[in-house]
């Protein structure tokens, strides 16, 4: 599965997946835009470095995914309501075989945000300030950041239109400007 994060205005981005043999699936606009560096290239570098499998881009890789189908479904409006319900469906069940990769996703994409924006010298909440990372969290964070230091210059410099794109759960980069 590709994974795309498109610059899409001056402060907008949109998260397109494509699977193999499927038409691309958007996120657009995707939440949490910031010209450092998006919050869903956050949960992409968790959840790959963590190897979660059900996570966002995992649920993604398996049908899942608040995505949207970005060539129309063919055929009639009920043929359209078919595979949004098909949608929610696949989704429900992938949820429900979740063992804990969606909070894990959640928790350290948060968490490496804010230790990246803290050591980038960027502005972070008035609380993240003062919250220190568990020791335990330490070597996943350091490898989580180091992804992050080298995607945030790639990022920044994109002009509109430009894309980060990855092939899931890989970490390297193809960068389209």
């Amino acid at each position: 599965m590709e994974v795309t994060f498109e610059r899409t205005g001056e402060r907008r981005y949109a998260t397109v997946i494509t699977l193999p043999g499927r038409g691309p699936r958007r996120m657009d606009p995707a939440p949490g835009y910031d010209e450092n560096i998006p919050h869903d290239l956050v949960h992409y570098l968790a959840e790959a470095e963590l190897g979660l499998t059900s996570g966002v881009y995992g649920r993604a890789a398996a049908g899942g995914g608040g995505f949207v189908q970005t060539d129309a479904t063919p055929g009639d409006p009920r043929r359209r309501a078919r595979e949004q319900r098909r949608l929610k469906k696949r989704e429900a069940s992938l949820a429900r075989a979740d063992r804990g990769d969606m909070a894990r996703s959640e928790y350290f994409a948060g968490l490496c945000d804010i230790v990246w924006r803290r050591r980038a010298g960027a502005e972070t909440p008035e609380w993240a300030a003062r919250e220190p990372v568990p020791p335990e969290d330490l070597p996943t964070v350091d490898r989580i950041l180091s992804h992050l230091d080298e995607l945030a210059p790639l990022w920044r410099d994109l002009p509109v239109g430009g894309a980060l794109t990855f092939t899931w759960p890989d970490t390297t980069v193809n960068v389209v400007r």
